[in-house]
Parts: C-alpha cells; sequence; structure tokens
C-alpha cells in the first residue's frame, strides 16, 4: 500500500508498530519492520523507572531490520543522555510521545533521524510542528495506555485540515482503537497517511507481554477498559495531569476509580507493592495495558500475519467501497 508515509519513511505498508514501553522489545520491532511497516523499539520512560529493557541489547535483537526508537518525552527531559544513546544506534526515527518535543529536535535532525511526535490535541500538533516533526500521530482516547481526551475518529480529519492549513508536507498517522484492516482503511479515508498500532501488536508472539496478560485480553472487551490517573499516582510514577492511563479493569482499578485526588495525595503509596506484585505476576494489582480494541484481539498471531491481514483487508475495503 503506497501512501506519502511509505514514500517518506521508505517502508512498504503505512503501518507503524508503537513503541510500547515494556512491549516493542527488538523482536517485535524487527518483525514489523521486516513484514513491510515500521516497528519502533520502546524506550519508555528513559530509565527513569525501573525495570525496562536495556535499549542497545534490544535493538540488537532487531539485526540488520530498520526500525525506529520511542521515547516518553518528559521522562527522557530527566534523562537526555538517553537520546545521544538512541542516536548511536542509528534509528530510522525518533518517535516522541507526552511532552514539549522542541528541546530535542535539533539533535535528532542533525543525526539523520527522521522526528515523529505522537499528538493529543491542537496545541501539541503546533508543538510539533514548531519542532520541525517529519510525521505526526494524532492519538485518540481509543489507545490503550497513557493518552488523553479527544477520539480518533473526530481528531484524524481535525488534524488533517489543520496541517493542511499549516504545514501540509508532514505526514499524518492515526492512533488510538485501531487493530485490523477496517482501521486502517477508515484511517486512510479520514486524512492519515498510515496508522500507529498498539493493542493488537502487544498480543503478538514476538512481543515482551506477559502471556497471563495475553489470556486475559483475549477474555476481554472494549467494555473491560477504563481510564484513570490514579494507578500512576499510586505506583509513583509522575505522569502530568492531562494524561490518564487506558488498562483493562481489575480489583485495583475497582477500588481506585473516583478516588483520583485521593491518589494523587497519596503519590508513591503503593509503589513497593505494585513492584512485589510485578515481580509475583499478580494482574489483581499490576494492570493489563490495553486498549478498546482489545475486543479485536482474539489471539496471539506473529506480528508479520497482523501487517499481511491488515493490508490484505483494508485493501479489498477500499477497492470494495461500502456495503449497499
Amino acid at each position: 500500500m503506497k501512501t506519502r508515509f511509505t514514500e517518506a519513511f521508505g517502508v512498504e505498508h503505512p503501518i507503524v508498530c508503537a513503541p510500547m514501553a515494556y512491549v516493542t522489545g527488538g523482536k517485535l520491532a524487527g518483525a514489523v519492520s521486516k513484514a513491510g511497516g515500521l516497528g519502533v523499539l520502546g524506550g519508555g520512560y528513559a530509565g527513569t523507572v525501573g525495570g525496562e529493557p536495556d535499549l542497545r541489547a534490544e535493538a540488537s535483537i532487531a539485526g540488520a531490520e530498520r526500525i525506529g526508537i520511542g521515547f516518553i518525552t518528559w521522562a527522557l527531559a530527566r534523562a537526555p543522555r538517553m537520546l545521544d544513546l538512541a542516536l548511536e544506534l542509528s534509528p530510522a526515527c525518533v518517535f516522541l510521545s507526552f511532552g514539549d518535543p522542541r528541546p530535542f529536535a535539533e539533535k535528532i535532525r542533525r543525526a539523520g533521524a527522521k522526528l515523529v511526535c505522537q499528538v493529543q490535541s491542537l496545541a501539541h500538533v503546533d508543538e510539533a510542528l514548531e519542532a520541525g516533526a517529519a510525521a505526526i500521530v494524532a492519538q485518540g482516547t481509543e489507545a490503550g495506555g497513557h493518552g488523553a481526551r479527544r477520539s480518533t475518529l473526530p481528531f484524524v480529519p481535525e488534524v488533517a485540515d489543520h496541517l493542511a492549513r499549516r504545514s501540509p508536507e508532514t505526514i499524518l498517522l492515526a492512533a488510538g482503537g485501531i487493530a485490523d484492516g477496517r482501521g486502517l482503511a477508515a484511517a486512510l479515508m479520514l486524512g492519515a497517511d498510515g496508522v500507529v498500532v498498539g493493542t493488537r501488536f502487544w498480543a503478538t508472539l514476538e512481543a515482551l507481554t506477559p502471556p497471563a496478560m495475553v489470556e486475559r485480553a483475549i477474555g476481554a472487551t472494549g467494555d473491560d477498559t477504563v481510564r484513570t490517573t490514579a494507578i500512576d499516582a499510586l505506583r509513583g510514577v509522575p505522569w502530568p495531569g492531562e494524561f490518564s492511563f487506558r488498562v483493562l479493569a481489575n480489583e485495583l482499578t475497582e477500588d481506585w476509580i473516583g478516588r483520583e485526588a485521593e491518589a494523587a495525595s497519596s503519590f508513591g503509596a503503593l509503589a513497593g507493592a505494585y513492584a512485589d506484585a510485578r515481580n509475583r505476576g499478580d494482574l489483581a494489582i499490576v494492570v493489563t495495558v490495553a486498549g478498546e480494541a482489545v475486543g479485536l484481539v482474539h489471539d496471539r498471531p506473529t506480528a508479520a500475519s497482523v501487517v499481511e491481514s491488515m493490508v490484505g483487508e483494508a485493501q479489498s475495503l477500499l477497492a470494495r467501497g461500502p456495503r449497499a
């Protein structure tokens, strides 16, 4: 499938694997790139939160495949040395989410990597344009993990119109709730040049996702997800207030949904217990991170088969048109 994204980034298909922290290691990123998409290694919290995979080691696992590297921007600002390490690995792009990308933009460009900025509002879009982003990812609140308030369906075309006025050469990718060919086709019709996929790749064989989490997700629907700021506060991770966390409901979320202010005033109160639960694999406490598209996840296939099925279904739908 040729789009402006595939031409600008030198890939075969307009599908990007989201740089999911703790999930998108070298095996998954490499598999997506080998299948014709673009895999983006999850640099996550830039080493500022414990337990993350080693970035250099994961990049080596991807081998010769051309991949990008992504970071949570506010965390990267606390550990800027991690950007230097990432750029030493010659990534195809640096994917920044959740924070101001402008302090990092010039260094990324000088290193020859493309800057990709994920945004959740038009104000974020303007920051990304000031940073000179080659591509902007309009993320809807349906996405798993962290996000904000805008929904994918109206947000993507609004960003497309904004870019058409302000910076028509900037590539647009859609994210949030996209897990199959229907989502890819819809995103292209909304004005995007490609898609960023999280939850569907989160549940592939190459992902670092624990099997018990995938099994739980396979039995879930989008109705089983919740958004909250309480979990981050309780586990002591200092997320900016504009972003919340979409996860599958469990005993911990049931206890704390609606008590976000109390959780904020008890910042870090469960940090030790949460880390211990992670080590034990206790999913009553540790959240399973998945988006509303979890209701479209019914198995744990290879990443290549996900790319192939998404492209095939989207091509068929775009050729056939709407149902009569």
